[in-house]
């Protein structure tokens, strides 16, 4: 994570963590239409999670000194 912007360390941790309580949710949901809310949640959570590890790995890309 060398390199990473704090800011985008935490929200990705953040991401992290919505996802896993999303997916528990899912699982103990008392029908269908809930599980299936949540389930949509932890979608997107692993979504945002994904594309703030992106956005960490351009980061870091910027901060390494040019091969050339």
């Amino acid at each position: 994570m060398a390199g990473e912007d704090p800011q985008t360390g935490e929200l990705k941790r953040a991401q992290g963590e919505r996802v896993r309580e999303e997916r528990k949710r899912e699982g103990e949901a008392i029908d269908d239409e809930e599980g299936e809310t949540h389930g949509r949640r932890a979608e997107k959570a692993e979504y945002l999670r994904e594309k703030l590890e992106e956005r960490a790995e351009a980061e870091r890309r910027k901060l390494e000194p040019d091969e050339g």
